[in-house]
């Protein structure tokens, strides 16, 4: 995996992005965080089954390990510390977008579950952002003729959902919690970004500091278009993805033509044949 990997170009800096996470306000900065966070534990309290054996992937453990104090903790890097059939729930916690090799990332989690165990992942996907891009993208264009690589590209939910059959996983299931947060500027969002650990570590950035003409037609296009009593709107989409190691135990579909009752008698409907 890691071999076919050095062909394929880097989505990602790595040293950039420890960087990033190193300035990150871990006191006040990592709310996107406790949210995933607090959502997969609610999502865990609907699922009926005694998690023994946890691990999380994440690059900020102290906010998942709060939760799950006896988790094994895994940095997100490429090859994951995991053991192989370890572990009955494994988490991987808002880093995915991150990964140059998501579906490899999933299938390294898919083999460290038992059988029947859960694979839970949190990633932010395809909307987040989209009001920031749109601004830099059209600022960019008007001043420069030219983009330049300034936000992450993140999977639709289609996409990622289809990542977790690729990954082996049985029963799978995706869905997107969109959240809105109100910011007074474009700059004070960018700031948040990096208090994050979420700023700029794209293989592909421009290593030159930023335009001033362009950042301030990029604010000013952004409070022309997504401004709501004063303030700017911005979108974190969060995609939950979960699946099951295969198990003989896990419900199967029915054999086509196995139906022991017809769908026009069940919805008490008069069943109209085609004709040849």
């Amino acid at each position: 995996m890691v071999r076919a990997m050095q062909n394929t170009p880097l989505l990602t800096d790595r040293d950039a992005l420890l960087r990033q996470r190193g300035r990150a306000d871990r006191a006040n900065g990592l709310f996107l965080q406790h949210a995933a966070a607090d959502d997969v534990q609610d999502r865990l309290s609907l699922v009926k089954r005694d998690f023994t054996s946890i691990a999380i992937v994440t690059a900020f453990p102290d906010v998942w390990q709060d939760r799950f104090p006896q988790a094994h903790i895994v940095d997100d890097r490429e090859v994951l510390d995991l053991t192989p059939g370890a572990h009955d729930l494994v988490i991987h916690a808002l880093c995915l977008h991150w990964a140059n090799d998501p579906v490899g990332q999933l299938i390294q989690c898919r083999h460290a579950l038992q059988n029947d165990g859960l694979l839970m992942a949190v990633s932010f996907g395809g909307q987040t952002l989209h009001e920031l891009r749109a601004a830099l993208a059209q600022a960019e264009s008007e001043i420069t003729g030219g983009l330049a690589p300034r936000v992450l590209p993140m999977g639709e939910i289609r996409d990622l959902g289809a990542l977790l059959q690729r990954a082996g996983l049985a029963l799978p299931v995706a869905d997107s919690v969109p959240l809105t947060v109100h910011y007074d500027s474009a700059l004070h969002l960018m700031r948040d970004l990096r208090a994050m650990g979420e700023g700029n570590a794209l293989a592909a950035r421009h290593r030159r500091f930023w335009r001033r003409d362009v950042l301030m037609r990029a604010c000013n296009l952004y409070a022309e278009t997504f401004a709501k009593d004063g303030r700017i709107t911005a979108t974190f989409e969060m995609i939950f993805l979960a699946g099951w190691a295969p198990d003989d135990s896990q419900p199967k579909p029915l054999r086509p033509g196995s139906a022991a009752q017809r769908l026009a008698d069940a919805l008490g409907t008069a069943e109209t044949k085609l004709p040849e």
